[in-house]
Protein backbone atom coordinates (compact mmCIF):
# COMPACT_ATOMS: atom_id res chain seq x y z
CA UNK A 1 0.00 0.00 0.00
CA UNK A 2 0.89 3.66 -0.06
CA UNK A 3 0.69 5.44 2.64
CA UNK A 4 0.67 9.30 2.75
CA UNK A 5 0.82 10.77 6.36
CA UNK A 6 0.83 14.95 7.18
CA UNK A 7 1.91 15.64 3.59
CA UNK A 8 2.10 19.74 2.52
CA UNK A 9 3.49 21.05 -0.58
CA UNK A 10 4.24 25.23 -0.17
CA UNK A 11 5.43 27.68 -3.06
CA UNK A 12 6.40 30.11 -0.72
CA UNK A 13 3.33 31.55 1.29
CA UNK A 14 1.13 29.74 -1.17
CA UNK A 15 -0.22 26.14 -0.02
CA UNK A 16 -0.85 24.09 -2.86
CA UNK A 17 -1.30 20.49 -1.01
CA UNK A 18 -2.48 21.43 2.88
CA UNK A 19 -1.31 18.62 5.58
CA UNK A 20 -3.22 15.22 3.74
CA UNK A 21 -2.38 11.92 5.18
CA UNK A 22 -4.16 9.40 2.81
CA UNK A 23 -3.86 5.47 2.24
CA UNK A 24 -4.02 3.76 -0.93
CA UNK A 25 -5.04 0.42 -0.77
CA UNK A 26 -3.46 -2.22 -3.17
CA UNK A 27 -5.34 -3.15 -6.12
CA UNK A 28 -7.91 -1.63 -8.10
CA UNK A 29 -8.58 1.41 -9.54
CA UNK A 30 -8.27 4.70 -7.03
CA UNK A 31 -9.18 7.57 -9.03
CA UNK A 32 -8.38 11.71 -7.64
CA UNK A 33 -10.88 13.98 -8.55
CA UNK A 34 -11.60 17.58 -7.32
CA UNK A 35 -11.55 21.36 -8.91
CA UNK A 36 -8.78 23.17 -10.95
CA UNK A 37 -6.42 24.05 -8.21
CA UNK A 38 -7.01 21.25 -5.81
CA UNK A 39 -4.00 20.06 -5.32
CA UNK A 40 -4.23 16.91 -7.00
CA UNK A 41 -1.76 16.27 -9.59
CA UNK A 42 0.88 17.91 -7.38
CA UNK A 43 0.16 15.29 -4.31
CA UNK A 44 0.34 13.18 -7.20
CA UNK A 45 3.75 14.26 -8.18
CA UNK A 46 4.76 14.18 -4.32
CA UNK A 47 3.90 10.42 -4.30
CA UNK A 48 5.77 9.45 -7.29
CA UNK A 49 9.03 11.97 -5.84
CA UNK A 50 8.75 14.12 -8.84
CA UNK A 51 8.09 16.74 -6.42
CA UNK A 52 9.51 17.31 -3.41
CA UNK A 53 7.91 17.44 -0.21
CA UNK A 54 7.50 20.27 2.06
CA UNK A 55 6.56 18.36 5.43
CA UNK A 56 5.68 14.81 5.67
CA UNK A 57 6.22 11.46 4.22
CA UNK A 58 5.05 9.10 1.71
CA UNK A 59 5.60 5.53 2.28
CA UNK A 60 5.12 2.79 -0.59
CA UNK A 61 5.23 -0.86 0.66
CA UNK A 62 7.42 0.23 3.27
CA UNK A 63 9.66 2.35 1.65
CA UNK A 64 10.25 6.11 2.21
CA UNK A 65 10.14 7.45 -1.20
CA UNK A 66 12.62 10.04 -0.21
CA UNK A 67 15.55 7.90 0.60
CA UNK A 68 15.07 4.88 -1.43
CA UNK A 69 17.37 4.40 -4.56
CA UNK A 70 16.16 5.67 -7.67
CA UNK A 71 16.45 2.13 -9.66
CA UNK A 72 14.30 0.21 -6.90
CA UNK A 73 11.72 2.70 -6.42
CA UNK A 74 11.30 2.15 -10.26
CA UNK A 75 10.55 -0.87 -10.13
CA UNK A 76 7.60 -0.17 -7.90
CA UNK A 77 6.34 2.74 -8.45
CA UNK A 78 5.73 4.38 -12.13
CA UNK A 79 3.94 7.53 -13.22
CA UNK A 80 2.72 9.44 -16.17
CA UNK A 81 2.82 13.17 -16.00
CA UNK A 82 0.46 15.66 -17.55
CA UNK A 83 2.66 16.83 -19.66
CA UNK A 84 5.56 14.66 -21.61
CA UNK A 85 8.00 16.59 -23.47
CA UNK A 86 10.78 14.46 -25.18
CA UNK A 87 13.20 16.81 -27.08
CA UNK A 88 14.82 13.42 -29.22
CA UNK A 89 13.03 12.02 -32.28
CA UNK A 90 12.10 8.44 -31.26
CA UNK A 91 9.79 6.04 -32.73
CA UNK A 92 7.02 4.12 -30.36
CA UNK A 93 9.19 1.03 -30.02
CA UNK A 94 12.04 3.35 -28.85
CA UNK A 95 9.86 5.23 -26.49
CA UNK A 96 8.05 1.88 -24.93
CA UNK A 97 11.36 0.77 -24.16
CA UNK A 98 12.27 3.39 -21.93
CA UNK A 99 10.11 2.08 -19.56
CA UNK A 100 12.35 -1.32 -19.06
CA UNK A 101 15.29 0.71 -18.34
CA UNK A 102 15.48 0.00 -14.18
CA UNK A 103 16.14 -3.55 -15.61
CA UNK A 104 17.94 -3.35 -18.57
CA UNK A 105 19.78 0.12 -17.97
CA UNK A 106 19.23 0.49 -21.63
CA UNK A 107 20.93 -3.01 -22.48
CA UNK A 108 17.82 -4.67 -23.69
CA UNK A 109 16.97 -8.66 -23.16
CA UNK A 110 14.93 -11.01 -24.54
CA UNK A 111 12.31 -10.45 -21.69
CA UNK A 112 12.42 -7.04 -21.76
CA UNK A 113 11.59 -7.42 -25.31
CA UNK A 114 9.11 -9.20 -24.35
CA UNK A 115 7.53 -7.03 -21.96
CA UNK A 116 8.02 -4.36 -24.98
CA UNK A 117 6.12 -5.93 -27.16
CA UNK A 118 3.17 -7.11 -24.85
CA UNK A 119 2.83 -3.77 -23.96
CA UNK A 120 2.60 -1.96 -27.57
CA UNK A 121 0.06 -5.25 -28.35
CA UNK A 122 -2.19 -3.99 -25.26
CA UNK A 123 -2.32 -0.37 -26.85
CA UNK A 124 -3.34 -1.40 -29.83
CA UNK A 125 0.07 0.62 -31.33
CA UNK A 126 1.59 -2.60 -33.69
CA UNK A 127 0.67 -0.30 -36.98
CA UNK A 128 2.51 3.01 -35.07
CA UNK A 129 5.46 1.21 -33.85
CA UNK A 130 7.94 2.23 -36.02
CA UNK A 131 6.70 5.47 -36.26
CA UNK A 132 8.30 8.89 -35.03
CA UNK A 133 6.52 10.91 -32.01
CA UNK A 134 6.08 13.47 -33.89
CA UNK A 135 4.05 11.61 -37.02
CA UNK A 136 1.41 10.70 -34.79
CA UNK A 137 -1.87 12.37 -32.96
CA UNK A 138 -2.03 13.55 -29.55
CA UNK A 139 -4.10 10.66 -28.84
CA UNK A 140 -1.64 8.13 -30.29
CA UNK A 141 1.35 9.60 -28.76
CA UNK A 142 -0.70 9.76 -25.52
CA UNK A 143 -1.36 5.77 -25.60
CA UNK A 144 2.12 5.16 -26.46
CA UNK A 145 3.51 7.29 -23.41
CA UNK A 146 0.56 4.95 -21.21
CA UNK A 147 2.77 1.72 -23.13
CA UNK A 148 5.79 3.16 -21.56
CA UNK A 149 4.59 3.05 -18.14
CA UNK A 150 2.79 -0.52 -18.38
CA UNK A 151 5.91 -1.61 -19.60
CA UNK A 152 7.73 -0.89 -16.47
CA UNK A 153 6.14 -3.71 -14.41
CA UNK A 154 5.40 -2.10 -11.53
CA UNK A 155 3.12 -2.59 -9.13
CA UNK A 156 1.55 1.10 -8.56
CA UNK A 157 0.90 2.89 -11.99
CA UNK A 158 0.65 6.28 -11.41
CA UNK A 159 -1.44 8.81 -13.97
CA UNK A 160 -1.90 12.62 -14.01
CA UNK A 161 -4.87 13.11 -16.70
CA UNK A 162 -4.19 10.43 -19.36
CA UNK A 163 -7.36 10.93 -20.99
CA UNK A 164 -5.69 14.60 -22.30
CA UNK A 165 -5.94 14.61 -26.26
CA UNK A 166 -8.32 11.59 -26.48
CA UNK A 167 -12.01 11.50 -27.86
CA UNK A 168 -14.75 9.78 -26.86
CA UNK A 169 -13.84 6.41 -27.91
CA UNK A 170 -10.54 6.35 -27.22
CA UNK A 171 -10.79 7.56 -23.78
CA UNK A 172 -13.44 4.92 -22.87
CA UNK A 173 -11.14 2.30 -24.27
CA UNK A 174 -7.93 4.07 -22.07
CA UNK A 175 -10.26 3.48 -18.80
CA UNK A 176 -10.90 -0.08 -20.50
CA UNK A 177 -7.36 -1.04 -20.76
CA UNK A 178 -6.59 0.79 -16.95
CA UNK A 179 -9.44 -1.55 -15.54
CA UNK A 180 -7.77 -4.28 -17.46
CA UNK A 181 -4.00 -3.57 -16.14
CA UNK A 182 -5.83 -3.34 -12.50
CA UNK A 183 -7.93 -6.37 -12.46
CA UNK A 184 -6.19 -9.22 -14.80
CA UNK A 185 -2.80 -7.57 -14.07
CA UNK A 186 -2.88 -7.10 -10.52
CA UNK A 187 -1.66 -3.43 -10.87
CA UNK A 188 -2.92 -0.32 -8.69
CA UNK A 189 -3.80 2.19 -10.48
CA UNK A 190 -4.02 5.76 -9.57
CA UNK A 191 -5.54 8.60 -12.04
CA UNK A 192 -5.99 11.85 -11.59
CA UNK A 193 -9.35 12.59 -13.43
CA UNK A 194 -11.00 15.92 -14.62
CA UNK A 195 -14.55 13.29 -16.03
CA UNK A 196 -16.30 12.84 -12.84
CA UNK A 197 -18.14 10.43 -14.98
CA UNK A 198 -15.07 8.26 -15.47
CA UNK A 199 -14.40 8.30 -12.00
CA UNK A 200 -17.77 6.97 -11.60
CA UNK A 201 -17.83 4.26 -13.73
CA UNK A 202 -14.48 2.58 -13.40
CA UNK A 203 -13.38 3.29 -10.00
CA UNK A 204 -13.18 1.19 -6.72
CA UNK A 205 -12.53 4.32 -4.55
CA UNK A 206 -12.22 7.80 -5.41
CA UNK A 207 -10.42 10.70 -3.57
CA UNK A 208 -11.91 14.43 -3.55
CA UNK A 209 -9.87 16.92 -2.93
CA UNK A 210 -10.49 20.82 -2.75
CA UNK A 211 -8.26 23.21 -1.53
CA UNK A 212 -5.38 21.72 -1.16
CA UNK A 213 -6.94 18.63 1.18
CA UNK A 214 -8.69 15.86 0.89
CA UNK A 215 -12.47 16.65 1.31
CA UNK A 216 -13.82 13.12 0.77
CA UNK A 217 -13.15 9.46 -0.09
CA UNK A 218 -15.16 6.18 -0.50
CA UNK A 219 -16.31 4.00 -2.75
CA UNK A 220 -18.15 5.94 -5.97
CA UNK A 221 -21.44 5.40 -4.08
CA UNK A 222 -20.03 7.40 -1.26
CA UNK A 223 -18.78 10.13 -3.36
CA UNK A 224 -20.75 10.34 -6.47
CA UNK A 225 -24.26 11.72 -4.71
CA UNK A 226 -25.09 15.60 -5.45
CA UNK A 227 -24.79 16.86 -2.38
CA UNK A 228 -21.02 16.02 -2.24
CA UNK A 229 -20.55 16.75 -5.47
CA UNK A 230 -21.94 20.26 -4.82
CA UNK A 231 -19.87 20.38 -1.90
CA UNK A 232 -16.78 19.78 -3.95
CA UNK A 233 -17.52 21.65 -6.92
CA UNK A 234 -20.00 24.61 -5.72
CA UNK A 235 -22.22 23.88 -8.60
CA UNK A 236 -25.35 22.03 -8.63
CA UNK A 237 -24.92 18.56 -9.57
CA UNK A 238 -28.28 16.02 -10.78
CA UNK A 239 -27.26 11.89 -10.22
CA UNK A 240 -28.92 9.33 -12.37
CA UNK A 241 -28.93 5.56 -12.00
CA UNK A 242 -27.98 4.31 -15.52
CA UNK A 243 -27.17 0.40 -15.81
CA UNK A 244 -26.31 0.34 -12.17
CA UNK A 245 -23.44 3.30 -12.90
CA UNK A 246 -23.99 6.61 -11.16
CA UNK A 247 -23.98 9.07 -13.80
CA UNK A 248 -24.39 12.53 -13.05
CA UNK A 249 -25.40 15.91 -14.97
CA UNK A 250 -24.66 19.31 -14.12
CA UNK A 251 -25.77 22.80 -14.84
CA UNK A 252 -25.36 26.42 -13.95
Amino acid sequence: MIEVSNVSKTYGDTVVVDNVSVTLPRGGILSIIGPNGAGKSTLLSMIARLTPLSVGSVVVDGMDVTTTPTNELARRLSILRQENHIAARLTVYDLVSFGRFPYSRGRLTPEDVHHIDQAIVHLDLQDYAGRFLDELSGGQRQRAFVAMVLCQGTDYTLFDEPLNNLDVRHATGMMKILRQAAREMGKTVVIVLHDINFASTYSDRIIAMKNGRVHQQGTPEDIIRADVLQDIYCTPFEVHDIGGKRIVTYYD
